[in-house]
C-alpha cells in the first residue's frame, strides 16, 4: 500500500485571535511532528502540504513560507517541520484540503492509497480533511500527538467522531504508522 504525509496549516505567524493557545499546542506537539516527517522521509513516502492562504494568493508559498519561519514567537517550530525542497506545497481556501486545491490530483499522480495526517488544528482542517479523504475513498489514518489544536475538548470530539462514524484510523505513536495488512481476497 502507498502511503502518503499530508501536512496540514503548519505554516502559521501565529497572529490571529487563537494564535497563543495555537503556540502553546503547537510546542507540545512539535516533536511528534518532526518525528512523523522525519520518519516519513526516511521511508522515501512522498509528503505533501496544505496551507490556509491566509487571504494571499499570489502563488509566492517560499515567501508564504519565509514570513513564517522569520515570526516571533513560533517561527523556529515552522521551521523545524516547513517542507523541504521538490515537496508540494497548496494553498487552500477553507478547512478542509480537499475544497477548491488540486490536492486529489497530486495524490492520485503518486498514488498515494492511504493518507497519514498531521497538523493544525485537530478538531478544525485535520478533521474536515480526514472526513473528505474518506468520501474520496482513501485510507485514512491521523496522528493525533503530531496534530495541535485551539480546543481540547472539541478535539477530543472529532477523534471520536474520525475513529467511530467516519472510519479513520487513529495511531497513537508519533511515528509514521504501519501500513494496513492486505486484506485477503
Amino acid at each position: 500500500m502507498r502511503d502518503g504525509l499530508l501536512v496540514i496549516d503548519v505554516i502559521n505567524d501565529f497572529s490571529h485571535p487563537d494564535g497563543d493557545v495555537l503556540l502553546a499546542s503547537f510546542q507540545e506537539r512539535n516533536d511528534a511532528m518532526c518525528a512523523v516527517l522525519r520518519d516519513a522521509r526516511s521511508r522515501g513516502i512522498p509528503v505533501f502540504y496544505a496551507n490556509d492562504n491566509r487571504g494571499v494568493w499570489d502563488g509566492d508559498a517560499p515567501g508564504m513560507i519565509r514570513r513564517a519561519v522569520a515570526a516571533e514567537p513560533g517561527g523556529a517550530l515552522v521551521a523545524a517541520v516547513a517542507p523541504q525542497p521538490g515537496e508540494p506545497f497548496i494553498v487552500k481556501p477553507r478547512y478542509s484540503a480537499f475544497d477548491s486545491t488540486p490536492l486529489e490530483l497530486l495524490l492520485t499522480e503518486a498514488d498515494v492509497e492511504r493518507l497519514v495526517l498531521i497538523g493544525a488544528s485537530l478538531e478544525m482542517c485535520v478533521a474536515q480533511t480526514a472526513i473528505d479523504a474518506r468520501e474520496h475513498d482513501w485510507k485514512v489514518t491521523v496522528v493525533p500527538d503530531a496534530c495541535p489544536t485551539i480546543d481540547a475538548e472539541m478535539a477530543d470530539v472529532a477523534l471520536a467522531y474520525l475513529a467511530r462514524v467516519a472510519g479513520v484510523q487513529l495511531h497513537a505513536d508519533a511515528s509514521m504508522p504501519p501500513a494496513p495488512a492486505a486484506t485477503p481476497t
